[in-house]
């Protein structure tokens, strides 16, 4: 039985094997995260595919960042094919227009905080501010959610930091960076198992190379999914 707090995030090459990670995984994985990676790859096309003739859940991760003329038309045009959550950096700005842009749709616009690949010194060679990153990445959600955000991205450390935030309440956070015990972390730097993350307050976990990379994809689903129950 699926469980749409696992998203798989399907960070493969094209649609073909997009949509052949998808069949592998079957009635087990119910929601999938398609991102920018996949954008020449036929990606829009897989997205409604997976949506419109599998009846599966859709998370287009785009990270959306412009001026808010632009951000509020580029979302218009995605929330005309029915998706049901989209990334925007968490600027307030750029929040405000993405949720002009998906007004009057079902679509959910989350924030990116800090992504889960970056750490304090990454933080520091972009000339982001001082401090700790989870001070900086839990008031960056409460700014985001101020502005509409729909919820938020961030790692699983920062989860229940966010999920106090009275500005969270009947609000989202979605959690990559997540990784179950013994599974290599890749490019990840702010990590916790799917049970942790999901304890911590997070509502969907973001999880990729651990499954579809994995020998039986849908065993390795199947074992995450055995794990988000016990929670």
């Amino acid at each position: 039985m699926s469980d749409d707090r696992l998203i798989v995030a399907l960070d493969v090459p094209n649609a073909i094997e997009g949509l052949n990670v998808a069949e592998r995984l079957g009635t087990t994985v119910d929601f999938y995260k398609i991102g920018l990676g996949m954008l020449t790859g036929g990606g829009l096309g897989l997205a409604n595919e997976l949506k419109h003739e599998q009846g599966k859940r859709i998370f287009l991760d785009m990270k959306f960042f412009d001026i808010g003329a632009t951000v509020e038309k580029a979302v218009r045009g995605i929330a005309g094919f029915d998706f049901d959550f989209l990334t925007v950096h968490g600027d307030p700005q750029v929040v405000r227009a993405a949720k002009e842009g998906a007004s009057g749709t079902p679509l959910k616009i989350l924030a990116v905080t800090i992504l889960t690949s970056n750490d304090r010194a990454d933080l520091d060679a972009n000339l982001i501010v001082p401090g700790d990153i989870a001070e900086i990445v839990t008031t960056r959600a409460a700014r985001a959610f101020e502005a509409g955000a729909d919820g938020v991205i961030a790692s699983p450390q920062e989860a229940a930091l966010i999920r106090a935030l009275p500005q969270a309440e009947g609000r989202l956070i979605v959690t990559p960076g997540v990784r179950p015990g013994g599974a290599d972390l890749g490019d990840q730097k702010r990590v916790a198992t799917p049970a942790n993350a999901i304890a911590a307050g997070a509502d969907h976990i973001v999880i990729g190379r651990p499954i579809w990379q994995a020998p039986d994809p849908r065993a390795a689903a199947q074992a995450i999914l055995a794990e988000l129950a016990t929670v």
